[in-house]
């Protein structure tokens, strides 16, 4: 016998599959999570009283679903735009972060937030900074129903 011949025997087959579908399934129930349109995300969680100066951004998150928001992900975008975009510069100080908010948002709170970048922008010349900041990620936590 060789030592691999045991995987072939009718009952050794079996009780894989019935393990590879259970693992299968407890992970699918486990980790579920689902993807959303930028608008929809727009209706769960809202970025408001955004204002950026000298590259820090402060704003506040409002959470405008009926369950509580953990693990907020802000994707903030300082983009460059050059003053001569026919002649632009040979580097381009753009850059991006994401930042998590530090707390939990309860159904319909708010939490402010001000994040710096680091190290800071850089000071150049010949443009300027856009700042855009989007939701990137959260977290609903959606209590358990029996």
């Amino acid at each position: 016998m060789q030592s691999h011949d045991y995987l072939k025997s009718w009952p050794t087959r079996g009780i894989l599959v019935v393990f590879a579908l259970a693992v299968i399934l407890c992970s699918q129930n486990t980790f579920s999570q689902s993807l959303r349109s930028q608008e929809e995300i727009g209706h769960i969680v809202a970025i408001e009283n955004l204002a950026v100066q000298n590259g820090t951004v402060s704003g506040e998150a409002h959470n405008n679903s009926a369950n509580t928001l953990r693990d907020v992900q802000l994707f903030i975008r300082y983009t460059w735009l050059w003053d001569n975009e026919f002649h632009p510069g040979s580097e381009d100080p753009g850059t991006s972060s994401i930042y998590t908010l530090p707390k939990e948002i309860p159904p319909g709170g708010r939490l402010p937030f001000t994040f710096s970048p680091s190290p800071p922008l850089p000071k150049v010349s010949g443009g300027h900074f856009v700042t855009s900041v989007s939701v990137a990620g959260f977290t609903e936590v959606i209590p358990q129903t029996r």
